[in-house]
């Protein structure tokens, strides 16, 4: 089929034009695959993560490992002036309590387990675990758990030079 061009969404084939419609397919790909440059290329979810906080770099490194489609993007929430616009507004202190997640489409702002739910179903490697996340009651379980690590993180990775502290917080990192 020389001289037709197809673009592959989902588990669907479509053309989407033949060499003379050649530059407008280009910007149809990009929207159609996230992952390709172009117009859509910024179509990923943002997470937002405490960047002082060892616990938290790691999480987003393994993450990063396991994005194999380029689905998220990572901002650090101690980084005010680049943190994304979002409605309701992002309340800053609350992003360093928990994880939080803006998808690509807007709408609801996702924290916490609900959060990690989201990210389940776009991460391939983690769709094994996506029947146990919906288990009767897991939502509240996974939520406790989840503010659980929060709250203790600095004690669970233990911080250096007292930069791991939540602002009003008391003191977390351990006197060295």
């Amino acid at each position: 089929m020389e001289g037709r061009y197809f673009a592959v969404k989902g588990m669907y084939m479509m053309s989407i034009g033949t060499d003379e419609t050649r530059p407008a397919m280009i910007n149809q790909v990009a929207t159609l695959n996230p992952t390709l440059p172009g117009k859509g290329a910024t179509r990923q979810a943002r997470v937002l993560y405490d960047g002082a906080c060892p616990l938290c770099r790691k999480s987003v490194n393994l993450l990063r490992r396991l994005d194999w489609l380029h689905r998220l993007s990572y901002v650090d929430a101690r980084d005010r002036k680049h943190l994304p616009p979002s409605d309701p507004p992002l309340n800053p202190d609350r992003l360093l309590q928990e994880m939080h997640l803006l998808p690509p489409r807007g709408g609801q702002v996702y924290h916490g387990f609900k959060a990690f739910r989201w990210m389940a179903w776009r991460l391939p490697p983690l769709w094994p675990l996506l029947p146990f996340l919906y288990l009767p009651g897991m939502a509240s379980l996974g939520q406790r758990v989840y503010l659980w690590v929060a709250r203790n993180r600095f004690r669970l990775v233990p911080c250096h030079g007292g930069v791991c502290t939540l602002p009003g917080a008391h003191k977390h990192a351990e006197s060295e």
